[in-house]
């Protein structure tokens, strides 16, 4: 028997002895915020305005929002409805839990997506129609109209389906791999277009598994890069490897088998990077289509920046795949979603994994996880989570079929729901800090004052952290960053509140340019952000 295995096995006896306990004594609380948002949002993201991009596919028929009058799409290739009055992406405002439908005219199915340097969201690729299309949304107020762009002067070197998009230190967008592509390119397009990328070939399987790789700008500029059970340091102007990491054990991790992954917040000198991935499926599951294969629940932990990584192993309370990994204001990463067999794809998953698991890097080994409060609806296939302004988990979502299905185990879920971490409970309301002023704009290593009040008095060092919005979909969320500043500790004003002194990222290594939610964390409890816009 292997460690790890009687590490699986212990934490497998204490999730049963933990099972007795009522919901009310785990921590985090759930909330429905919307009963039918009317589409089953594959991909979200969070703009600077607050309101949140829900993003399905075209070619799936109905959904249950319609278009405005005279906005139908119209595509005589489209097998399922070659005239399309429905809704396949829409805008939603979580203060008043509103949804506006949007329009979108090519197929998005597992597309990726990126914001750029000015707030704008970046989607690329899909299916059909949508396989080299470049597509963008500017956010709005919402007292405004903004929409979906769909480039027509541009187009993508190389069709993409499943490939992920980080943007850069310079504002530009690397989208890496595919489903048969081989290679990486950028927004906007260099002049040699696509460049091949050996190492995407080179990890492919009989089920694939190198698609939706999970990539990751580390501070000394290179890219992260890993795909099936194997990741790079990758020099992206050179086209060149810098570094090969050991493998990773426990099988393949990467879509179709469905980990996640996570960059850990970057502090201090910002000259460390460590990356996390979790969960994944048996190799196998996809191929014979067995849903009941257990899942895989081991994490493995590796300082990307060292000069001699390796990965340290930890086991999750519970084996997990399509789950997504949050970073919160805190540090800390949720857990959430999926299910404990099968692997992804249409109807080959069951037994959803309803508890988020908190992970606590700075925590001991063997003492980083932390069961959570479950939720009661199955977030399966096609799921999302995206941290919120306000601290709390959205999540989106679910629809483990190739088309809209309201019958059987696992429906089409057109429910949006907000989990609360406990740093939202009611005990923790009087250590909760509220940002009064802070900048709007910043510059790399700009010295700046943040005001805050608290209702308590403030007691050790208060937190300024700097979280972006990333692109979630198929359970990774792509860009996602957590930067945690450099601040002195807090002095009193003379309006009863703080004033923090702190200092901006140096660079776009560390912080690539545009727009990030400042929280100010007392005591683990986050404040309500603020966005900032970082500017080179």
């Amino acid at each position: 028997m292997t460690t790890l295995t009687l590490f699986h096995l212990i934490f497998s006896f204490l999730h049963l002895i933990l099972l007795p306990l009522s919901r009310a004594e785990l921590p985090g609380t759930w909330e429905l915020l919307v009963a039918d948002v009317g589409i089953a949002s594959m991909h979200t993201a969070v703009t600077h305005f607050g309101t949140v991009v829900l993003l399905d596919r075209t070619n799936i028929g109905p959904t249950r929002l319609l278009l405005p009058k005279h906005h139908c799409r119209t595509d005589p290739n489209d097998a399922v409805l070659k005239h399309d009055c429905y809704a396949h992406s829409a805008l939603f405002d979580p203060i008043t839990n509103k949804i506006r439908p949007l329009i979108i005219q090519t197929d998005t199915w597992c597309s990726s997506g990126q914001f750029l340097s000015d707030g704008t969201l970046l989607q690329t690729g899909g299916d059909q129609d949508g396989w080299k299309k470049i597509r963008k949304f500017k956010p709005c107020e919402t007292t405004e109209f903004c929409d979906w762009e769909e480039l027509n002067d541009v187009v993508l070197d190389h069709g993409r389906w499943y490939s992920t998009n980080q943007i850069l230190p310079n504002g530009d967008v690397i989208i890496v791999g595919g489903k048969v592509a081989f290679s990486v390119e950028f927004y906007p397009p260099r002049q040699n277009g696509a460049v091949l990328f050996p190492f995407l070939a080179d990890v492919e399987d009989r089920q694939g598994d190198n698609l939706y790789p999970y990539v990751h700008l580390l501070p000394n500029g290179n890219l992260f890069i890993f795909a099936n059970n194997k990741a790079v340091s990758y020099d992206y102007d050179n086209n060149s490897i810098v570094k090969n990491y050991p493998p990773l054990d426990g099988g393949p991790r990467n879509y179709p088998s469905a980990g996640s992954s996570v960059m850990l917040a970057l502090e201090g000198d910002f000259s460390s990077a460590f990356i996390v991935i979790c969960g994944g499926a048996q190799y196998g599951a996809y191929i014979t289509m067995d849903n009941s294969l257990p899942a895989n629940g081991s994490c493995g932990r590796i300082l990307a920046t060292s000069l001699n990584p390796v990965w340290e192993m930890e086991v999750m309370p519970f084996a997990r795949i399509m789950g997504d990994m949050v970073m919160l204001p805190t540090g800390e990463v949720i857990i959430i979603n999926g299910a404990q067999s099968g692997t992804q794809g249409f109807e080959l998953a069951s037994n959803p994994c309803l508890n988020p698991v908190l992970y606590r890097p700075d925590q001991p080994l063997g003492l980083r996880f932390m069961v959570l409060n479950p939720g009661s609806i199955a977030r399966m296939y096609h799921s999302t989570a995206n941290l919120l302004p306000d601290g709390r988990i959205l999540l989106a979502g679910s629809n483990p079929h190739y088309f809209y299905t309201f019958k059987g185990e696992f429906q089409t879920e057109l429910r949006l729901e907000a989990f609360s971490p406990e740093y939202l409970s009611l005990d923790r309301a009087n250590l909760r800090p509220e940002i009064k002023v802070c900048p709007k704009k910043l510059k790399y290593g700009d010295e700046f004052e943040v005001e805050l009040s608290v209702p308590l008095s403030v007691v050790g060092l208060i937190e300024i952290n700097l979280g972006n919005a990333p692109f979630a979909t198929h359970s990774f969320s792509q860009g996602q960053r957590l930067v945690k500043l450099n601040v002195k500790p807090a002095i009193p004003n003379d309006n009863g509140g703080y004033k923090i002194s702190c200092v901006a990222p140096p660079n776009g290594m560390v912080a690539p340019p545009g727009y990030y939610m400042i929280f100010a964390v007392n005591q683990g409890v986050p404040s309500i952000a603020q966005w900032v816009q970082l500017m080179v």
